[in-house]
């Protein structure tokens, strides 16, 4: 080999400085909790509400932070919430209506979404407290739009709701 190669493969492939290794480290923590903070968040569900779509235990979900407070949400997407009446607890529902849209509720017969506004329900309607009970949610209580679910059979999750393409 020539001396030039020689003389370089152990700086190639020798143990990494301590400084480095911290620095590299440090980069690295700072820009997962950025990613994970701004873009996604994984977090595991509990609950039979959104049968068959989420199991009952033990689904880890991957969570669009992005369309935090409601943006981009659209009628049939699966949102991450904080709770209407503890607001210390997350719920995951879909969206059935948007701020002008009306809505079938019961005996109480039609309303109106005010604006800033959304109708949520569970998949799993008998086993869900929705906005069939608190009604109607404010956008600012959305955390994200669930996207996936990670563990344990990973799948896509899609709007349920959308036209099909034609």
């Amino acid at each position: 080999m020539p001396p030039l190669l020689t003389s370089k493969i152990p700086t190639l492939f020798g143990p990494l400085p301590l400084r480095t290794l911290l620095l590299t480290t440090t980069k690295l923590l700072a820009f997962t909790h950025l990613f994970l903070t701004h873009f996604l968040s994984l977090k595991p569900t509990t609950g039979p509400s959104m049968l068959p779509t989420l199991s009952v235990h033990n689904d880890w979900i991957l969570i669009s932070n992005l369309h935090v407070r409601g943006r981009g949400v659209r009628v049939g997407d699966c949102v991450s919430l904080r709770h209407p009446v503890e607001p210390e607890v997350g719920a995951v529902k879909r969206v059935v209506g948007v701020g002008g849209d009306f809505v079938e509720v019961g005996e109480e017969g039609v309303i109106q979404i005010p604006e800033g506004h959304c109708w949520v329900v569970g998949d799993n309607l008998p086993h869900s407290r929705d906005s069939r009970v608190y009604g109607p949610i404010p956008l600012a209580l959305i955390k994200g739009k669930v996207i996936g679910r990670i563990w344990p059979r990973p799948k896509w999750i899609t709007n349920a709701l959308q036209e099909p393409a034609t």
